[in-house]
């Protein structure tokens, strides 16, 4: 799930190191190096894209890989240049970004978080619904997706955002936390989701809950200018994507396989996990549902997600000033070679 903004952060992050270098022949020893970052959100198509080294054949570069906790913790990192891709990431972080002037753009919408990310409470909380949140502790990655997810369903129960004390936490220690007593509830994505259903916790929402036009998305992201000189690169990250997608649906048990290795979970929970995602292809890029062609992005679920979470973030003081302009941070014509 995504983190500062949203961790949902989470997931995966895709880092192209050497960050501005130019690109040299095709000789491995002047290739860029492309270093590919993630979170472990459970089960996922880019999982097996990096288990399968569907990367490394895509990518003409040195690709090597980096683990982030959070949304949050990547951002930090993009911030200081050391890195041009991030996947897996959520929503609110990178509008964070985007209102704080960094040229982040979307180049690949992964999939829409539905049954695999929500609020779960403990079962002796007494807490049965989101309105019932008001005065109990629920742990949260602050500024991740969470944030925004929070914000949206305390407003529809009509619960002042305040009301709810929020515990900033990094997802692994939630379970710890949720063990000894420290929190009553917890807005997460899987595997931590998961493990604490499994552990007794109630589920009140999912993240199947919120439209597509204000959804909780697993994006990948680049540094505008960067991809724009490096056009090549960019298609090869998106084709290693896609390939990922279509061994999952070609071969699922073999993925989920692959999967359950990469997050060291079993396969039925693997098989859970991703059930809880809306997964998109290469070519589903340009679609309405996920970012749109042409002068057709502007209207996608994908932008008006970016706009509607900026006004959440800047209502609950995430971010400072309005943003509502994301035509320089939606960019599907580096997908639009899959649709042909």
């Amino acid at each position: 799930m995504q983190s500062d903004g949203w961790g949902k952060l989470a997931g995966l992050v895709l880092v192209v190191g050497a960050a501005l270098a130019p690109m040299g022949p095709a000789s491995a020893a002047s290739k860029p190096d492309v270093i590919i970052g993630y979170e472990n959100n459970g089960a996922d198509p880019y999982m097996v894209s990096m288990g399968e080294k569907m990367f490394e054949k895509h990518i003409d570069a040195n690709v090597q890989y980096k683990m982030f906790s959070s949304g949050p913790a990547a951002m930090s990192a993009l911030a200081s240049n050391s890195l041009n891709f991030m996947c897996g990431l959520g929503v609110p972080p990178l509008v964070t970004a985007i209102a704080q002037g960094l040229p982040m753009t979307i180049v690949y919408n992964q999939e829409r978080y539905t049954q695999a990310a929500g609020i779960v409470v403990k079962p002796d909380s007494g807490i049965k619904d989101v309105a019932g949140l008001a005065g109990h502790k629920i742990a949260i990655v602050a500024g991740s997706q969470a944030s925004f997810e929070l914000a949206t369903f305390l407003a529809e129960a009509k619960v002042p955002y305040g009301a709810v004390t929020q515990i900033n936490m990094a997802p692994p220690q939630m379970r710890t936390s949720w063990v000894t007593g420290n929190i009553d509830a917890a807005i997460v994505w899987d595997p931590v989701f998961s493990a604490l259903r499994e552990a007794g916790g109630k589920v009140i929402k999912t993240d199947a809950d919120l439209p597509r036009t204000a959804s909780s998305y697993n994006v990948c992201i680049a540094n505008a200018k960067w991809a724009q000189a490096h056009p090549d690169l960019v298609r090869g990250f998106v084709a290693a994507l896609d390939a990922g997608y279509q061994a999952t649906i070609k071969d699922p048990e073999k993925s989920l396989q692959v999967m359950a290795e990469q997050t060291g979970v079993t396969v039925p929970m693997a098989r859970t996990q991703l059930a809880g995602y809306e997964i998109f292809s290469g070519k589903d890029q340009t679609s309405q549902n996920v970012m749109g062609s042409g002068k057709s992005v502007e209207s996608s679920a994908t932008y008006q997600t970016l706009v509607n979470t900026a006004k959440v973030l800047q209502q609950i003081g995430r971010i400072q000033s309005p943003v509502s302009d994301f035509h320089a941070n939606v960019a599907p014509q580096y997908a639009e070679f899959l649709s042909h």
